[in-house]
């Protein structure tokens, strides 16, 4: 079911058909290192990822992380989307391309519409975002779509980077 558009690409929501992409954005070297190991390490952990993971919170709570896919050539570029965790008071946007879809736009144009979504549509308060210490590209997406530095958070073993932005910001 499509969720968003834009100028160039369609968000949708993920399906069990989308499990070859998902095991390969999943083990990319960057995914692993910027967003860590989901547990996707074949086509059927990618099936289950999808089941337990975005298709659980459409169910939960009517959003989730969507893929990302250009108009143009029907490609599947990365995902993009809204996340609610436990350990963060408010809703997070996340998202995650393929590498050989960087540096051309596609993050920030799904994510402005993702926050626009959240804000507009979901009628969110705040919108926050995580990103690790030293993924400069994700921190200059998020300013870039009007997220700024919050504070520094632990979650799990890890200090993360928070940003927000209020509605009607």
């Amino acid at each position: 079911m499509q969720v968003l558009e834009t100028q160039r690409l369609v968000l949708r929501e993920i399906e069990a058909a989308d499990a070859p992409f998902i095991l390969e954005l999943h083990t990319d070297p960057s995914f692993l290192a910027n967003i860590g190991d989901r547990g996707v390490h074949d086509l059927p952990s990618a099936v289950n990822y999808i089941e337990t993971n975005p298709r659980a919170s459409y169910a939960r709570n009517g959003y989730g992380l969507w893929l990302v896919v250009s108009k143009e050539t029907g490609e599947p570029l990365g995902m993009a989307g809204i996340v609610r965790r436990d350990t963060l008071p408010d809703a997070d946007i996340g998202y995650a391309f393929l590498p050989r879809h960087w540096s051309k736009g596609y993050a920030v144009e799904a994510c402005t519409a993702v926050r626009d979504h959240a804000m507009r549509t979901l009628a969110l308060p705040r919108l926050l975002a995580i990103v690790s210490p030293g993924n400069a590209a994700s921190v200059k997406v998020l300013e870039r779509i009007g997220l700024t530095f919050r504070d520094t958070v632990r979650m799990g073993s890890h200090d993360l980077q928070l940003f927000a932005v209020e509605a009607g910001a």
